[in-house]
């Protein structure tokens, strides 16, 4: 019986929180680049080994690069109503084939390409796999009302 319990807070301590949302992430996002390179002419990868580089690789950039090219473009996406949010990604995309050996885009028409299937596979996925359960709210206790002019 202990082991179990055991276990059980082992499994709870793993894969609860943010774990299993970098989990899940890396999952959807390397479903997402199988689908590009399948489906967008000019995405190739060479081996597993490239591949699983470049999910690693396109997932970090994502964390870390991404919020900042957001900001800085961010009047060029607004301009744009939101279009060029699909040219930060290409250009993420290229950046993660210069930094991956085996995984190569061909010009920035593929790019755009597998910027949009990616988008477009992560959304979904993302949608489908999010928490829609109702969050529990605290109720806090009501304070009485302050009055601020007292009859005068």
């Amino acid at each position: 019986m202990p082991t179990f319990h055991v276990t059980r807070e082992l499994n709870n301590y793993f894969f609860s929180g943010g774990f299993r949302a970098a989990v899940i992430r890396v999952l959807i996002t390397g479903i997402a680049v199988f689908l590009a390179v399948m489906i967008v002419p000019g995405l190739e990868v060479d081996s597993l080994r490239a591949g699983l580089a470049v999910v690693l690789v396109l997932t970090f950039l994502n964390l870390l690069v991404r919020p900042i090219l957001f900001v800085l473009t961010l009047p060029l996406i607004v301009l744009s109503l939101g279009l060029f949010l699909i040219v930060v990604n290409a250009l993420l995309l290229e950046l993660t084939a210069y930094l991956v050996r085996g995984f190569s885009v061909t010009g920035f028409w593929p790019a755009v390409g597998g910027a949009v299937v990616i988008s477009l596979v992560t959304m979904i996925l993302n949608a489908w796999t999010a928490d829609h359960r109702p969050t529990e709210r605290r109720a806090s206790p009501q304070r009485p009302p302050k009055i601020i002019n007292p009859d005068e």
